[in-house]
Parts: structure tokens; sequence; C-alpha cells
């Protein structure tokens, strides 16, 4: 039988580009006649992300080939435009190397007997690409490394744009989002529904392209999204696949300071450390800083807190108060970064606060450890808002923190939620625990993921 090969389309940014590739390398054990081919865009210098595919390279080079394009001149904008607006731009700009690439890979394959291109997987940011799939007659999936509440509100934005075309407005009442069960108070949205500068219309034309898409493929599993998956089995949307968790288990190292992280960490007594880790773009003004560091002397409570700062200050112990290092020396770690999966699975981590992205909360399941929502940027106050409210999954911090705000979350808030994520016999740290148990069973043999993966296999192979 021919092979079949898949186009990938990642967005260059670290937690969607480790997402998408994830997923590649599961479609292939799933099923050896797929190759997928990786599209690869070129984004600002990034240390993290130029070593990452570098890793493709000890796959087996008939299973995942990596094709570097050209790069382009980044967009001329204005640098009050909102980081959604920049992120459209550079994908347009992308649109012709792309066009031209996938046009050589149909070529050559034309001309072979052995294999034929199934379709293009975009990353939901590159759906605008989807007029690159129909240009060559191919189908394009696209790949959400959020959940499905995000995917209700791509669903959700045409439908409302279409009957008002302006920015949300922070007093509009609550929104009925598909696959949410409670009624959304417009203050957990994203930020770029909010931007005038244009992040608003970016947010409307990706979510508008959805509808023109094969299918929809979710880093989620049906046992934590149950309802919305089912909302979105309606017929009236493109197929929906969970292919959840998706996660990196080789992890990723980003400092010699690990090997300092893992030691102390198997001195402390089991779940007895709350983990503070915001992301790749997590970090903090001096004010928040300190009320940090009170909020976790004042809990009691050992800890190991990843901490970043933002610029002009660089370094990050003269923001902490006058003898924080010495009054928490033994029981408290401070460090620039820490490999978030494997310390989320060490036996001593009873609890994490977390900035709600998607790929962090799929770690914390999966591991049973407890979350504090304290969300930051993108989507991460939808997550926090589900987490909550609708899944009884996280203890409440903020739901509607915004990282380029001036708000402070204070010593006293932090405190209260370290001492509730670390109650051991709470009902919430048993509900996490039995939820981690499903999300292992999903991708199990029999599991839902599995099952959504082998009929997305037949449907993209069928297609053809």
């Amino acid at each position: 039988m021919k092979k079949v090969e898949l186009i990938f389309v990642p967005m260059p940014e670290i937690g969607h580009l480790v997402s998408i590739v994830e997923f590649a390398k599961l479609l292939i054990d799933h099923n050896d006649r797929i190759r997928v081919t990786i599209l690869s865009m070129k984004w600002f210098p990034d240390a993290a992300l130029d070593a990452y595919p570098k890793s493709l390279t000890a796959l087996p080079p008939d299973g995942i080939q990596l094709i570097d394009l050209p790069r382009v001149d980044p967009p001329s904008l204005a640098p009050w435009k909102s980081a959604e607006s920049v992120i459209d731009a550079f994908i347009k700009c992308y649109i012709p190397p792309v066009r031209n690439a996938v046009r050589d890979i149909v070529s050559m394959k034309c001309s072979s007997d052995e294999t034929r291109i199934a379709g293009l997987v975009l990353d939901l940011f590159c759906s605008p690409m989807v007029d690159v799939a129909t240009d060559f007659d191919l189908p394009s999936y696209i790949f959400i490394t959020s959940n499905a509440a995000f995917v209700g509100l791509m669903f959700y934005l045409p439908t409302r744009h279409s009957l008002n075309r302006s920015e949300f407005q922070s007093s509009d009442p609550e929104h009925v989002i598909p696959g949410l069960v409670n009624p959304v108070p417009t203050y957990v949205l994203p930020s770029a529904v909010f931007s005038k500068d244009e992040g608003y219309a970016a947010y409307v034309k990706v979510a508008e392209r959805f509808k023109d898409a094969k299918g929809i493929i979710i880093n989620t599993f049906e046992e934590v999204e149950h309802y919305a998956l089912n909302c979105f089995s309606n017929g009236q949307n493109p197929p929906v696949y969970p292919v959840g968790p998706v996660i990196n288990f080789n992890g990723l190292s980003y400092s010699d300071s690990d090997d300092k992280v893992m030691k102390w960490l198997d001195d402390q007594p089991q779940s007895s450390v709350v983990f503070l880790c915001f992301g790749s773009m997590g970090s903090f003004k001096a004010p928040q800083v300190k009320e940090t560091a009170l909020g976790l002397e004042q809990s009691g409570f050992r800890f190991l807190w990843s901490l970043r700062v933002q610029p002009p200050q660089n370094d990050a112990s003269k923001m902490l108060p006058e003898g924080f290092l010495e009054r928490v020396q033994g029981r408290g770690m401070i460090c620039s970064w820490a490999p978030q999966l494997k310390v989320l699975a060490h036996k001593a981590i009873g609890g994490f606060i977390s900035h709600c992205g998607w790929n962090s909360i799929l770690g914390s399941l999966w591991f049973g450890v407890p979350i504090v929502t304290w969300p930051l940027y993108a989507e991460q106050q939808v997550n926090a808002y589900k987490m909550v409210k609708e899944l009884g999954l996280a203890v409440e911090m903020r739901l509607n923190y915004r990282k380029d705000s001036d708000e402070v979350v204070m010593a006293d808030e932090i405190e209260k939620a370290v001492g509730m994520v670390m109650d051991g016999r709470s009902e919430m740290r048993k509900k996490v625990k039995e939820m981690g148990e499903m999300a292992r069973k999903s991708v199990m043999e029999g599991g839902t993921s599995v099952n959504s993966i082998g009929k997305l296999i037949e449907d993209m192979i069928g297609n053809n």
C-alpha cells in the first residue's frame, strides 16, 4: 500500500511547536504508512525554539522530515500593535513560501507511485493557510494546542461578529459560548477580543477559517471535556477529534540548574512542596515579586519558585524582601527556570501555582497535582475559569489577572491559596487524582483518545 504524507505547518512558538510535533509522532506510531513533513517558519531568535527541531534528527529519517523555510522580512508594524496582529501579519508573510514548499512536495510526490499527500495540518494561527491546501485540492486540519472550551470561543466569535462587528467591552453581559456549561463572564475572555489595535480583528480572522477545515484536532481528552465535545458533534461544525493529552514526556531542559533543582526536591517529604512556574513568557514586576515572596513565607509551606522578572530588572534577588532568603533557607528554593514536567512528576510536589497554559494544565492533571489559578496572557483566563467554575479541578486565586496590568496579588491572597492547594484531604485533590487516572487511560489501547486518533487517521486516508 502507498505511504501517506501529511504536511504540518506549526507556529514557531515552543509550546505550539512541541505539541504539534508530538502529535505527529503519535500519528506515525499509530500507522506506519504515515509520513510527516514539517514546514519550519523562522520567528524571532529563540534558543529553545532553535534547539528543538534538532532533536528530530534522532527520529527515523523516513518518519518526520523537516524543511526550513526561507526567513522572510518581518512585517513593518507600529509598536503599539497587539501581539495577535503581529502574528497575523507574520503568517500572512509566510503564505507564499508555504505555498511554494507545498507545490514542490506535491510535484515530487505526483511523480512517485509510493506516496500520496493526504492533507495539511495547520496550527490554529495558521488557519488562513487553509487556502493553500485548497489551491492543491488537499484537505486541511487545524490543530488546537489549547482545549475544547477555546474551540467553542472560536466557533462563537464569527457568530457574534456577524451581529456586532466591534471589539468586546468589559461592560458586556455574559456570553453563551458553545462547549461551556455556564454563561461566561466577559472579564475572563482573552485580552485580544478587547483589543482595538487589531487584536480582535486577528482573532476573528483566525476563527472564521475553522469552518473551512476538514477537521479540528484538539489536545484534550473526552473525559475532561465531555460536555464541550458533545456540543460540537451537531453536524454544524467540522468533525472534532480529541487526541490528548499530547505531552512531551522527554521534557525540555533549559538550564544547567536542573540537577540542582531535582536534587533539592529529592530531599523534601512527599507532597510537601508547592511549585510556582508561569511558562516561557511568565514574568513579574518588583511589587508582585515582593508580595509573592511574603505570601510564600507566611504560608509556612515548602516551595520551589521558578522566578522570571520583567526588564529592566535582571537580578531577581534584589526584588525580594530584605532577609527573605535567609528566613526561608532550607524550605524554599528559587531558580530562573525549572524542568516543569520533571518537577510535576516528582513525589515531593503537592501543589502547583500556574499561569494556566493548557500544556501546563495537562501536565498537572496527568501527574495528579492540583493547581492554583494565576492566568497571565492568551486564553489562560478562559482556562482558569473552566478549571475552577466548570470542572472544580483548581483553586481559584485569580481568573482575570492580566500580565500587562498594574494589579498586584497581595501576600495574604497567596498565603490562603497555598494553604488550600496543599490541603492533602481536600475533595478537589481527590478529583484531580481521579482525572489524572482518566487521562492516562484515554491514551492506552482502547482509550477514548486512541480511538479518536484511529478515527482521524481513517478519515485522513479516506479523503484521498
